[in-house]
């Protein structure tokens, strides 16, 4: 494959993933005029996050069988104008509760792009470079988070939060145009493969019991839960706890995920020493190392705002090197249900997203420790996950051997 070709394919790529993270991140710093205009609270307003997760996670459900089954084009396009028609719909949204409902149909659109890119990158590169590509992604879809919450603060304080809805209906249009002229058809459709309950269920089933996929889902899907919960959180943290303005809390977000892009253009380089398996391992541990300092800062009122950042900082840029790893060996097994593998993945990792951040806007008090306490408890999961699951693996192959 040309250079040329090969990068821009993978722009494309991480714009379809970019999507998602951009339609969570842009929004934050609105969520206080959301709550105002419709007569709400911000805790209200963060259900629309998570109505946004469950849209994710049940959509791409729906979608991994449908792109084995009639390749990627056709579903793929079918869901970025779901997603462009929703965001259009919730510009004239007037409750909170036809804002999370518009929320999950956005969703049930945009996830298509997410389940999309992590298939073709399976079908379009060998797997020995699979990490490496899904560690480039990393570096489009991080950008989000640095460039949404301050053009989100600016729209919001410029022109209201309407204005964030008809910025992601431009993206997700450019998105479609690049897809339909650009992007190379992956995987040819399945024909033999059948649609039917029973079937795809079957067929979610053999993915799932693959002890190297439920291990590495599992565990990446509790490690990004973590950012799931400062995501929900970090609204009423820095702007109603701190007292930040829209636009400082852009800066803070986009200054905490430098660690996100930083971190996985290092794994680039890490993956010509180590194993996915043992960054994996180191990674992990630090995560938990960083989610301790949170959670007892907060218990016992050492963390400031400054230190908070700090803390937050070394805490999601773990995930700079779980994601692209634990994506990898997750689909590594897996050729022709690629579709199916990446869908099942992606709803786990949201699914559990959904939970959490629904918990950490029910738990919201007056304090930063629903936040904390949440993200140290997905980092000490995921750990236990991993450490099961090796030991789980090492005993199976020496059945194997035997």
């Amino acid at each position: 494959m040309q250079k040329k070709k090969r990068n821009l394919i993978i722009l494309i790529l991480g714009l379809l993933s970019a999507l998602g993270p951009f339609s969570i991140d842009l929004y934050l710093p609105g969520f206080p005029e959301i709550a105002r205009d419709l007569n709400s609270t911000t805790g209200r307003v963060a259900l629309s996050l998570s109505s946004y997760f469950v849209g994710v996670s049940l959509g791409q459900m729906i979608y991994g069988p449908l792109l084995d089954r009639f390749g990627r084009r056709t579903p793929l396009l079918v869901g970025l104008f779901i997603y462009l028609f929703a965001s259009v719909y919730i510009v004239y949204v007037t409750s909170v509760d036809s804002l999370i409902l518009a929320r999950f149909i956005q969703a049930l659109g945009g996830c298509a792009g997410m389940v999309a890119a992590r298939a073709l990158v399976r079908d379009l590169f060998p797997v020995s470079e699979t990490a490496k590509i899904f560690s480039l992604l990393m570096l489009v879809i991080a950008v989000s988070p640095i460039i949404a919450p301050t053009l989100g603060g600016f729209a919001t304080a410029q022109w209201g939060w309407h204005s964030i809805f008809i910025i992601l209906a431009v993206l997700v249009t450019l998105n479609i145009l690049l897809v339909y002229f650009w992007l190379p058809l992956g995987a040819p459709p399945d024909t033999t493969m059948s649609l039917k309950p029973k079937s795809i269920i079957t067929k979610f089933w053999n993915v799932f019991k693959t002890p190297q996929f439920y291990t590495y889902t599992l565990t990446g899907s509790f490690a990004a839960s973590g950012l799931y919960a400062y995501i929900a959180g970090s609204p009423h943290v820095f702007m109603e706890l701190y007292g930040v303005s829209e636009k400082q809390y852009g800066w803070i977000f986009g200054i905490i995920a430098m660690g996100l892009v930083t971190a996985s253009q290092v794994n680039t380089y890490m993956l010509k020493k180590y194993t996915s398996q043992q960054i994996v391992k180191v990674t992990l541990l630090c995560q938990v190392v960083a989610g301790a300092l949170l959670f007892l800062g907060t218990i016992f009122h050492l963390i400031e705002m400054y230190s908070m950042i700090v803390l937050v900082f070394l805490f999601l840029s773990t995930q700079g090197f779980a994601f692209p790893n634990t994506s990898a060996l997750s689909l590594a097994p897996f050729e022709k249900s690629a579709g199916t593998a990446s869908a099942l993945m992606g709803a786990l990792q949201l699914g559990i997203g959904a939970i959490i951040t629904a918990l950490v806007s029910t738990l919201s008090n007056e304090t930063p420790l629903p936040m904390t306490g949440i993200m140290f408890f997905c980092a000490s999961v995921s750990v236990m996950i991993l450490y099961w699951g090796n030991r789980k693996m090492k005993t199976l192959e020496q059945v194997s051997i035997s």
